[in-house]
C-alpha cells in the first residue's frame, strides 16, 4: 500500500512538473523544482512596490491637506456667521474671539452664537481675528496648505497681516473672510 501511494504521488507530480523532472523519485523531485526568484525579478517587484507606496503616500498627504483646508474654511464661515449674529444683536463686533470658549451676547449670556470657537485643525492655534475701528468691522484669517487652491477668499501671495501662526516657514495667512463692509 505504501508503494501504491508513492506511485500515485509520483504520477501526480509527473503531470504538474516540467519534463526534466518527470520519472524521478519524490525526494529528488523537490530538487527539480525552482526554489526562488531571481535577483532581477526581486528588484523589479521592489521597484514597482516603491512606486506604488510613493504614489499612495503623496495622494494620501494631499487629501489630508485638502480636508484640513476644507475644515478651516467651514470653521471660519461658522465664526463669520456667529459674528454677524452678534453684530445684529449688540450693534458692534466683539473686541476679541477666544479659541475654545463660546461667543455669547455681551449682556444676555444665555444667548450664544457659537458654543465653542474652533482652532486650526493642524496646529491647534487660534484663527487670526482682527477687529476694525469702533468694532464696526472684522476680518478673519487662516493659513491653507493646498498651494493650488484659488477659490473664494484665497490669496496665495498672502494677506498683509502679521501673527498668523500657521506653522509654515513663511507664516502667511492665505485665506480670509470678513464682515460685509470690508474685504479681507
Amino acid at each position: 500500500r505504501t508503494e501504491d501511494a508513492l506511485a500515485a504521488i509520483e504520477r501526480l507530480f509527473d503531470r504538474a512538473l516540467k519534463p526534466a523532472c518527470k520519472g524521478r523519485l519524490f525526494f529528488v523531485l523537490i530538487k527539480c523544482m525552482k526554489k526562488g526568484f531571481t535577483l532581477v525579478e526581486l528588484l523589479i517587484v521592489m521597484a514597482i512596490m516603491s512606486l506604488l507606496i510613493v504614489g499612495g503616500y503623496t495622494s494620501y498627504t494631499n487629501s489630508v491637506k485638502s480636508s484640513r483646508d476644507a475644515k478651516r474654511k467651514a470653521e471660519l464661515a461658522s465664526i463669520q456667521r456667529a459674528l454677524e449674529l452678534y453684530y445684529e444683536d449688540a450693534g458692534s463686533y466683539p473686541t476679541s474671539v477666544t479659541t475654545g470658549s463660546s461667543l455669547c451676547h455681551p449682556t444676555v449670556t444665555t444667548q450664544c452664537y457659537i458654543q465653542r470657537v474652533p482652532a486650526d485643525p493642524a496646529t491647534n492655534n487660534a484663527y487670526l481675528y482682527v477687529v476694525g475701528p469702533n468694532n464696526q468691522s472684522f476680518q478673519l484669517y487662516s493659513c491653507i496648505e493646498n498651494s493650488n487652491d484659488n477659490g473664494p477668499g484665497v490669496n496665495q501671495a498672502g494677506y498683509d497681516v502679521t501673527n498668523c501662526q500657521c506653522g509654515s516657514p513663511d507664516n502667511l495667512c492665505r485665506f480670509g473672510l470678513s464682515s460685509s463692509n470690508v474685504t479681507p
